[in-house]
């Protein structure tokens, strides 16, 4: 046993400390980043936000209203084969360069997405999903994939340190998803006692990452537009939104009527929700690390992809970044005992 010392820092624990600025107006804040990626050199624009690859945030629905945007969709991979290529093959121009077909790690999801990227060849992004990415098991299915999608562009997860960034990043990931028990509807922490302040994790991990030459998203912990803009400041290249997306028209899920109030249903993916809709239920051996929750209906994305895009522009006018690349060299955190005033919450 042994202790770290050294404090770790979740988007609670700061704010971004304003500096001059030469920029009149939000509208001249570009919030496009390029990417050239470590295995296959190919090259991505876009604004690098994405929906979470759960079956109440990441649906094909999101995806094209996501892509209005430029913004960016890792698909639930809970879809069928043939739902993969209906909706490949009548969706707009330019989806796939905007969105991922995730997999989790076992044999009968190598089978299902060599099938899918065999019948849909556009398709650029496979996102390799689980819990754990600290598992051998779990690097060495990185490795297979990259061995059999060399021209594929990899997003792999999740983990939360440096070290590990830099061996998935090796076995041929080019993303790293970075967040062990942020997420809101996320019990791992309170399970297992395991977990990483999210900001820290960022900031550690995107060190690791950009010195191979990779990139790393924040899956996790941003409740407000100021933390997804806290999120880049600390170096993320993409930032992953679950609950911050979910109650949407686009976010799946039943719509449900309660004493006149219209909701939503949003659960983890590892909840009992989750498991029972997909797994038969939860193994014996295990517990659910996920909450299940019903949140107010919020009618379209687009009214909050405009306030979410509008509050990080708002945040590069602050430090003086025209653009979202800049954001991070022109950040300096300050530590904080509170936020902002509650008064009327």
């Amino acid at each position: 046993m042994r202790i770290e010392n050294d404090i770790k820092l979740g988007f609670k624990n700061v704010m971004i400390r304003p500096k001059r600025s030469t920029l009149k107006s939000r509208v001249e804040v570009s919030l496009e980043r390029n990417f050239k990626f470590r295995h296959t050199g190919k090259l991505w624009e876009g604004v690098p936000i994405m929906a979470a690859n759960m079956d109440t945030v990441g649906t094909f629905e999101m995806a094209l209203a996501l892509v209005q945007h430029k913004a960016f969709t890792a698909v639930h991979k809970h879809y069928s084969i043939a739902q993969w290529k209906d909706f490949i093959q009548t969706a707009p121009p330019g989806i796939a360069q905007h969105i991922a077909i995730s997999t989790g790690s076992g044999k009968a999801d190598a089978e299902k997405l060599k099938i899918i990227m065999d019948q849909c060849p556009s398709l650029q992004f496979i996102c390799i999903d689980v819990a754990n990415g600290y598992s051998e098991h779990f690097v060495d299915f990185v490795k297979r994939t990259r061995e059999a999608f060399a021209d594929k562009i990899i997003l792999a997860g999740n983990v939360v340190t440096g070290e590990m960034v830099e061996e998935l990043l090796l076995a041929g990931a080019d993303i790293i998803k970075v967040g062990i028990g942020p997420g809101s509807v996320c019990t791992t922490r309170v399970k297992t006692g395991v977990g990483y302040p999210q900001l820290s994790a960022i900031i550690e991990c995107a060190d690791a990452a950009h010195g191979l030459k990779g990139q790393i998203i924040s899956d996790g912990g941003c409740r407000v537009p100021g933390d997804v803009a806290k999120a880049f400041g600390g170096g993320a290249d993409f930032v992953m939104l679950g609950g911050m997306l979910a109650g949407h028209d686009e976010s799946g899920g039943e719509l449900i009527e309660k004493n006149g109030e219209k909701l939503k249903q949003f659960y983890g993916m590892s909840s009992e929700t989750a498991m029972n809709k997909y797994a038969g239920g939860v193994a014996e051996y295990r517990a659910s690390e996920g909450k299940t929750v019903t949140i107010k209906y919020r009618g379209p994305v687009n009214n909050t992809m405009q306030d979410l895009l509008g509050g990080v522009r708002s945040t590069c006018t602050y430090v003086g970044a025209q653009s979202l690349k800049e954001l991070t060299k022109r950040t300096t955190f300050i530590r904080v005992e509170e936020q902002h005033n509650q008064w009327f919450e």
